[in-house]
């Protein structure tokens, strides 16, 4: 993603469909934030939202666990899907942590990320940084070109260039393209998925369209599918302004699915089910 804009986060908003996506994207969460539910109970909704949010994040990173399984399970060290769930979760929980340091140092909050996703399970040395000339990255699911240690560093500098120097963008658009850099990039040995996916929540969180945190795209994300989750990442990588809006509208859907699971999650309270 390049451009030569003053603010070319606002220029790709300006991207053929990206508008009626953001509209779409706030008249969906405006619904869910006025359901009488949340008036008295919108720390239950979040809490559920977070959970799901987990579950949808791990599913993509190849532990589709049932979302009953997620709940009720306490330890998740041993086999590799059940680190994946494990590192999700941590993930969802220390997002709300760190929004106050996104703005001013995102690389930091991207290597508290790192750290927090792996767990203790990569070499010491090669977690919470990007990862070095020659050195492997796991993550099966994303199968484009891997850029080079110095193109990371670079583009790395950039993104958070423009983090900082914030943008009349709608938060859409940034938390898509942060998303997508971070998958373009895979700057980290592992977790690369669930990290960008973590930061595409920051960005939702902090930007105040999802102050609560109560519309998880990760959920939206699992449900349109892997397919068409590369498929819609590919497009990004392109570059092409149809690409890139393409990727944006994608994102769009996967807020507006993980609006639709919270108000399932409010109706369900309103009836005292949940």
């Amino acid at each position: 993603m390049s451009t030569t804009a003053s603010d070319p986060l606002a220029t790709l908003g300006a991207l053929p469909g990206v508008p009626d996506a953001v509209d779409s994207v706030r008249k969906a969460v405006d619904r869910v934030y006025g359901h009488r539910v949340m008036r008295r109970r919108s720390n239950e909704v979040t809490a559920e939202a977070a959970l799901r949010g987990s579950r949808g994040s791990a599913a993509l990173a190849g532990a589709d666990w049932n979302l009953e399984e997620v709940r009720r399970r306490t330890d998740f060290s041993g086999e590799d899907e059940a680190r994946t769930v494990g590192a999700a979760l941590r993930l969802t929980a220390e997002a709300g942590q760190l929004l106050s340091i996104w703005r001013q140092s995102p690389l930091r909050v991207l290597a508290r990320l790192h750290l927090v996703a792996a767990g203790g399970a990569a070499p010491d040395d090669a977690v919470g940084r990007p990862r070095l000339a020659g050195e492997p990255v796991d993550e099966p699911l994303i199968e484009a070109p891997l850029p080079g240690a110095d193109e990371v560093a670079g583009r790395l500098e950039g993104l958070s260039r423009l983090v900082i120097a914030g943008s009349a963008a709608p938060a859409l658009v940034t938390a898509a393209v942060v998303h997508g850099e971070l998958l373009a990039l895979r700057p980290f040995g592992s977790h690369n998925g669930l990290v960008a996916r973590t930061a595409e929540r920051v960005v939702l969180i902090g930007s105040g369209l999802d102050p609560k945190s109560i519309c998880p795209a990760e959920v939206g994300h699992a449900e349109q599918g892997r397919a068409a989750y590369v498929a819609a990442f590919e497009g990004y990588t392109t570059g092409t302004p149809e690409g890139v809006a393409a990727w944006i509208a994608h994102c769009g859907r996967s807020v507006e699915l993980g609006v639709r699971e919270s108000t399932a999650v409010c109706e369900a309270l309103q009836r005292g089910a949940a």
